[in-house]
């Protein structure tokens, strides 16, 4: 029989827009996880990032917990880690630093460009993939509506200006970054001290998940 007691409790937070089903192909060793899956909400008008993580950490319901967190949800894991004592914080194609955020966004941050993005248009799947995924879906459209399904604009225009405007000058001490090698949205090149997925995309978490099968229980458990 199973000691309970050892179980370390997991919390996984996902990427902008999307919903908890990309982690519906990741297998942890039930013997010792339990795996938790937390769902964006609409904030209410003038939320702060930091405020957004103390209402999603009321839906943390363990101690020394694990947050793993990608994307945008990376960037909000670590701010919800800042609020409440975890074991360690997994961000997955995600930034642990201003510093490592692509020019583009910075560019956005200082002439305010990301408002004009028609974030209105929110039945435009392949639209919002682009932004989320920084990949055209054309092809595997089906395959997103079913991945990226909080459409609300009100959601959007804050996760969007909350993730171009994020500020952190160092990286949380306790925290592990996975990611691709071929990350279009967060490009490979500006981020530093990770561990790499070969060819491993912004939706890597989704496309190989094989990958993470095989390496996230070891990572979490070091």
């Amino acid at each position: 029989m199973t000691d309970r007691g050892n179980i370390t409790h997991i919390y996984f937070v996902p990427g902008l827009a999307a919903s908890t089903s990309i982690f519906e192909y990741l297998k942890l060793p039930e013997a010792h996880f339990e795996t938790h899956l937390l769902k964006w909400f609409v904030p209410s008008p003038n939320m702060s990032l930091a405020e957004y993580a103390a209402e999603m950490n009321r839906h943390v319901l363990h101690e020394n917990v694990v947050l793993v967190g990608v994307s945008f949800g990376g960037i909000l894991v670590q701010e919800m880690a800042k609020l409440k004592a975890v074991k360690k914080v997994v961000i997955i194609s995600s930034v642990k630093s201003s510093e490592e955020l692509p020019n583009k966004m910075r560019f956005a941050s200082f002439t305010h460009a990301h408002k004009l993005l028609p974030t209105s248009l929110v039945s435009n799947v392949e639209l919002i993939a682009k932004y989320a995924f920084g990949e055209t879906v054309t092809k595997r459209l089906e395959l997103y509506e079913k991945y990226l399904d909080v459409r609300d604009e009100t959601y959007l225009n804050w996760a969007i200006d909350k993730m171009v405007n994020w500020r952190q000058e160092m990286p949380l001490k306790n925290l592990v970054h996975i990611h691709g090698d071929k990350d279009p949205v967060f490009p490979f090149e500006r981020i530093k001290n990770c561990i790499p997925v070969k060819n491993g995309t912004h939706t890597m978490i989704i496309h190989r998940a094989k990958w993470f099968n095989e390496h996230l229980a070891t990572i979490i458990l070091q």
